[in-house]
C-alpha cells in the first residue's frame, strides 16, 4: 500500500525522495521492494527466546499464587507486595498481569462492580443515526412542584425530533416519546443509537424493552460524569436563557406544553445554530444546508471581487459541517455549542 501511494504521488509530479520522506521510508527501500521476490516479508524474527522469559514452571506458579484462596479476590498490585512480606518474589506486577491475560484470567477480582467503561464512540454522518435525550424540570404553579420536559435531539442536525411535557417523571412517558419519534422519522431497525444519562426513566425496563423492540441501540453516560450527554443539556440552557422564557412558574401543564411547542418551532425553523454553520436544525436535517451555505459563499466571493482591498485573507468558511462524534475517544472537543 505504501509503495502504491508513493508511486501515485510521483506520477502526480512529486519528487521520489520527498514522497518517501513523507511516509518515513527511504528511496533505497522503495527500490528493494520493487525487486522480484520482495512481495513477502522475509524477516525471520528473533532466533532465541529472551533471557528473562519465565519458564513454564514459573508461569504455573504465578497462576497458582494468583488463584490461591487468600489472593483470588485481589489484583496483582495487591498480591506482589503481600508475597514480598512473606519473603517470596515470583514476578513483577506487570508480569502477573501479562500471564493472567494470556491465561484468560484477567478479570475484576473484587466484590465491587468493575469500573464503568468509557461509552462507545458514536459517529453521526447524517440525520437519524445518533439521537440524545434527557428530561428537565419546568417550575409549576405550586412551590416545590414541577412539570417535566422530555426531549429528543438529533446529534447530527441538532433538530428536536420530538418532545412532551408531563406531570411526572416515568419511563413509560419516555418510551412512548421515543417510539413516536422513531415512527415519525421513519427510522429503520438497527440504524439508530439513542444516548442518555443514567437516570431511572432512561434505564428502566419499559424503556429498554421498547428500544429492543424498535431495534434502537441504547447508549449511556458514565456514572457521575456530567458532560457525557452534552447536547440536550446545552439545548436546555438555550431554552431557559431565552428572553421569552417565563419569569414566573407555568400556571398549568397546558401552558407549559404551549410554551415549549412554540420554543421548539422557533429552535428548529428559525434559530441559526452556530455549531452547524449558522443554519437552522430543520434545514440541516432536511439536507438543505449545503445549498444555503453555497449561496452565502457566492455572496462573500462577489463582495471580495468588488472590494478586494478590504479582504486580507480568504472568504469565510461556509463549508457544511461534517460528521459529528458523540463521546469522542480523543478529548472532549465535540461539546455541544449553545450559541
Amino acid at each position: 500500500m505504501i509503495q502504491e501511494l508513493i508511486l501515485e504521488a510521483v506520477a502526480a509530479g512529486a519528487r521520489l525522495e520527498r514522497a518517501c520522506a513523507v511516509v518515513g521510508v527511504s528511496a533505497r527501500t522503495l527500490q528493494r521492494w520493487a525487486l522480484p521476490g520482495a512481495e513477502e516479508d522475509r524477516r525471520e524474527g528473533p532466533r532465541r527466546a529472551p533471557g528473562n522469559k519465565l519458564s513454564e514452571a514459573e508461569r504455573r506458579k504465578v497462576v497458582a499464587w494468583a488463584n490461591a484462596p487468600e489472593h483470588r479476590d485481589l489484583s496483582p498490585k495487591q498480591i506482589v507486595p503481600r508475597l514480598a512480606d512473606r519473603g517470596v518474589y515470583l514476578a513483577s506486577e506487570s508480569t502477573f498481569y501479562r500471564v493472567l491475560r494470556a491465561e484468560d484470567l484477567l478479570a475484576h477480582r473484587e466484590r465491587s462492580r468493575p469500573p464503568s467503561p468509557r461509552p462507545k464512540e458514536h459517529v453521526a454522518t447524517g440525520p437519524n443515526q445518533v439521537w440524545s435525550w434527557d428530561i428537565t424540570w419546568l417550575p409549576a404553579a405550586i412551590r416545590g412542584t414541577f412539570h417535566y420536559l422530555y426531549l429528543v435531539e438529533d446529534v447530527w442536525s441538532r433538530k428536536i425530533v420530538d418532545f412532551t411535557v408531563e406531570a411526572e417523571e416515568s419511563m413509560e412517558h419516555g418510551a412512548r416519546l421515543v417510539a413516536g419519534a422513531a415512527r415519525a422519522e421513519g427510522v429503520a431497525r438497527d440504524r439508530l443509537v439513542l444516548h442518555a444519562d443514567n437516570g431511572g426513566p432512561m434505564k428502566g425496563s419499559t424503556m429498554l424493552a421498547t428500544l429492543q423492540r424498535l431495534g434502537i441501540v441504547p447508549s449511556f453516560s458514565r456514572p457521575r460524569v456530567s458532560d457525557d450527554n452534552p447536547y440536550p443539556e446545552a439545548l436546555f440552557r438555550t431554552m431557559k436563557y431565552r428572553p421569552e422564557y417565563p419569569a414566573r412558574p407555568f400556571p398549568s401543564l397546558e401552558a407549559a406544553r404551549a410554551w415549549v411547542s412554540a420554543f421548539v418551532r422557533w429552535y428548529n425553523t428559525a434559530h441559526l445554530h452556530s455549531a452547524i454553520r449558522f443554519v437552522t436544525p430543520e434545514d440541516r436535517h432536511a439536507g438543505r444546508d449545503a445549498a444555503i451555505l453555497e449561496r452565502r459563499r457566492k455572496v462573500y466571493e462577489n463582495a471580495r471581487r468588488r472590494r478586494p482591498e478590504r479582504w486580507a485573507a480568504e472568504v469565510r468558511n461556509w463549508d457544511p459541517v461534517g460528521d459529528v462524534t458523540l463521546n469522542p475517544e480523543a478529548g472532549r472537543e465535540q461539546k455541544a455549542n449553545v450559541a
